[in-house]
């Protein structure tokens, strides 16, 4: 049997780190009126806007070692903060599930989490005109093949044997994209079950494939990090960067007037050098220069 909205509701509200201290007959009234996100008074001439972020996304959103909101996401939505006064932004450090559920039914006016677009989430959520970060991806491979493989076509040219990859995820549509624009160099795309594969990196040093489509971050978390998983490998693995995916903040779908003042802030912070400096602090660089618009 399927749960009524207001069950809905009343569960996510539950799971919320903001709302599971009020007692249960709050928490009915609330969902049942649209208000539960409407726990803390707002400053005078204030509006809070509830921002629900994911808490090990290093580095764009996580909680720090002094137990606070922090990462690029989070840095710009501070910085949005402050050129808009009016606005009482207040983080919420939750679960992947409980932010995409808290979004769509009002709980949380914005969820962000490294989020890419894809057709199913433009459905659910407000999407803006303006990307808030960007997630570069690109090969893992054999150093040993460093002097022939220095991007995708080349990639594909020595052997395009790629690690599976899941259909249902963006990487996948990458490499469906890619290989329709280079029909003289194709990368063997074979579908995968599962979307995390432990054994990458293992199977492309046992020569099993030759390339591995990874994220930068996991990269550098898994293989370059000292304490690393896979930080034994280092010496024999090598990476090539191929773009950036911008990456969204997901709003309500009722949050249009809050979307417009986003979208004019992020002009702003481009403008006047804050988003460079950000990205500069959490990435060493301004990773969106690898979007291809």
């Amino acid at each position: 049997m399927k749960r009524s909205l207001l069950e809905t509701a009343v569960r996510s509200a539950a799971r919320s780190p903001l709302l599971r201290s009020l007692p249960v007959f709050l928490l009915v009234i609330a969902a049942g009126t649209g208000c539960a996100k409407k726990t803390e008074p707002a400053a005078a001439g204030k509006t809070t806007v509830y921002v629900a972020h994911t808490q090990t996304y290093v580095p764009y959103t996580y909680v720090n070692e002094k137990k606070e909101s922090d990462g690029f996401e989070v840095a710009l939505w501070r910085s949005i903060g402050e050129l808009y006064p009016q606005y009482d932004i207040q983080f919420v450090p939750t679960s992947d599930d409980d932010l995409l559920i808290g979004v769509e039914n009002g709980t949380y006016q914005v969820g962000i989490k490294g989020a890419w677009s894809t057709p199913q989430r433009r459905e659910k959520y407000l999407f803006p005109q303006q990307y808030l970060g960007a997630s570069i991806i690109g090969l893992t491979f054999r150093k040993e093949n460093e002097p022939v493989i220095h991007d995708l076509e080349s990639f594909a040219r020595f052997s395009g044997k790629l690690v599976p990859i899941a259909p249902q995820s963006a990487q996948y549509s990458i490499i469906t994209d890619f290989n329709a624009a280079h029909p003289d160099a194709q990368i063997k795309l074979v579908p995968s079950e599962v979307f995390d594969i432990p054994e990458s990196y293992t199977w492309v040093l046992e020569k099993r494939y030759d390339g591995f489509f990874d994220l930068q971050v996991a990269y550098k978390r898994n293989v370059l990090a000292a304490d690393g998983a896979y930080h034994k490998f280092a010496d024999k693995l090598s990476y090539v960067i191929y773009q950036a995916i911008p990456t969204w903040p997901l709003f309500n779908k009722k949050q249009t007037a809050l979307a417009a003042d986003y979208d004019a802030a992020l002009k702003k912070l481009h403008e006047n050098g804050t988003y460079a400096k950000l990205a500069q602090t959490y990435f060493g660089e301004d990773v969106s220069k690898y979007v291809k618009e």
